[in-house]
């Protein structure tokens, strides 16, 4: 599926593409590379991963586990959990570039999900996380028909800060303590952005921004 596309019902599992970015689900299939992406990024991505604190029932102790554990929740319309894969060889087998999720989804008068992520090091710096939100962040609004998106960051999260940056989401302030991060409450940034502010999608408005000349 590509930008331009004329969504119809939302029934997980949904895969996405534009260009050379690709939003699937996770698959069993998937743990060895998973696994091997995520030890080698550990240290990059220890600074803003979720953790539980004190007192918490553990969550999901297995990949098998977890992956059982979001597809449920995925079936039940409460979360989108994709990988995202990246074609940096056109022709050849897509490169597992990260992961993002859409996560605490309610209907009714709210309709908002909050999304997250994150990106192998490696692959940083290519567009590939600000293509893979744009996409979900359109499909969020035109197929499950959310009015909002959250994205919270750290605010020593510079990374971060440049993808909502260069979507367009709106800053709407620090929420101390939000979540806890690496061990601890931590404060966070919230950005957002609600459906009638995207016109005819994010994925589109992002793709002329990229091609926009820069002026002199």
């Amino acid at each position: 599926m590509s930008s331009g596309y004329s969504y119809g019902t939302h029934h997980w599992p949904v895969s996405l593409r534009h260009d050379r970015v690709v939003l699937a689900p996770m698959r069993r299939r998937d743990q060895a590379v998973w696994e091997r992406v995520r030890r080698r990024n550990a240290g990059w991505l220890k600074p803003w991963e979720a953790t539980l604190p004190p007192g918490s029932s553990a969550g999901p102790t297995s990949y098998g586990a977890l992956v059982r554990s979001l597809s449920r929740q995925a079936r039940d319309d409460r979360m989108l959990p994709w990988l995202v894969f990246y074609d940096d060889q056109p022709g050849g087998p897509a490169t597992l570039a990260g992961q993002l999720t859409v996560s605490g989804i309610v209907g009714g008068s709210a309709s908002w999900g909050q999304i997250g992520y994150w990106v192998d090091q490696r692959l940083a710096g290519r567009g590939i996380i600000p293509t893979a939100v744009a996409l979900a962040v359109d499909y969020c609004f035109s197929v499950m028909r959310l009015h909002r998106i959250e994205i919270a960051i750290r605010p020593e999260n510079a990374a971060s800060l440049r993808v909502v940056e260069k979507l367009g989401f709106r800053p709407e302030g620090m929420r101390p303590r939000y979540l806890h991060i690496d061990g601890d409450w931590r404060d966070h940034l919230v950005f957002a952005l609600n459906a009638e502010e995207v016109g005819e999608g994010l994925v589109r408005r992002y793709d002329a921004q990229r091609t926009r000349p820069q002026q002199p």
